[in-house]
């Protein structure tokens, strides 16, 4: 990418985060890296060359079961990034991620971030604050899959999805991530949840109440997540 690119609200917030000197160093690094639905960037226990920090795109985190079976314990939009405790501590990934939403997304080398996560007390606070983040939306959905319904949990999923496209939802691209791979999503069968994209509406859940809206009438605060 060209040195000095601006990061706007439509790039990634992560990169847009870092000191300008930090930026200048690793911009001319980034490569635009372009996935398909359900293309798989890493499997569990591999080994990572590179962090991925998407511009549209939504990563699925799913952890892997010993009898191959998967359940989503995470997504990662344009917020963040996959790949930084590999940059900060070990190379190798514990989760298998997936793209559930396509759009843009760059790359960098690892061992570039590595040396700038050494370098610069800046880089190391970003970094260890997102991952806590991160953490805390893992810790968040466990306790969702464990107390709440099916319904209340894809009204949860789907708000998630909703804010990471920042409301980017067709009618292609809703369909895509309410039907493909519904029961890794949530942990449960998904023949009770209904959402008709055909009318850009959506399941919007408020504490353990939910209901059928249009996307475009919702406002976020009035929704609370689980």
């Amino acid at each position: 990418m060209t040195p000095g690119q601006n990061f706007d609200a439509h790039s990634n917030q992560l990169l847009g985060a870092m000191e300008p000197v930090n930026r200048k160093r690793i911009e001319p690094h980034l490569e635009p890296i372009k996935l398909k639905l359900g293309d798989i960037v890493c499997e569990a226990g591999g080994l990572l060359k590179h962090a991925y920090f998407p511009q549209g795109t939504v990563l699925s985190l799913l952890t892997v079961l010993e009898d191959g079976s998967a359940i989503e314990t995470a997504n990662i939009g344009r917020e963040g990034a996959f790949g930084l405790f590999a940059a900060m501590y070990s190379r190798v990934s514990f989760n298998r991620c997936l793209v559930q939403l396509e759009g843009s997304m760059v790359r960098c080398p690892i061992e570039l971030l590595q040396s700038e996560f050494k370098r610069s007390e800046h880089v190391r606070d970003l970094f260890v604050s997102y991952s806590e983040t991160l953490l805390s939306q893992v810790q968040q959905t466990v306790a969702c899959n464990a107390m709440h319904s099916t319904e209340a949990r894809m009204c949860r999923w789907l708000l998630m999805m909703h804010d990471r496209a920042e409301g980017e939802v067709s009618h292609t691209r809703t369909n895509s991530v309410t039907h493909v791979g519904c029961q890794s999503k949530i942990g449960d069968a998904c023949s009770a949840i209904d959402a008709d994209s055909r009318t850009g509406s959506a399941i919007i859940g408020v504490g353990c109440k939910y209901w059928i809206a249009p996307v475009s009438k919702r406002h976020p605060a009035n929704a609370t997540l689980s």
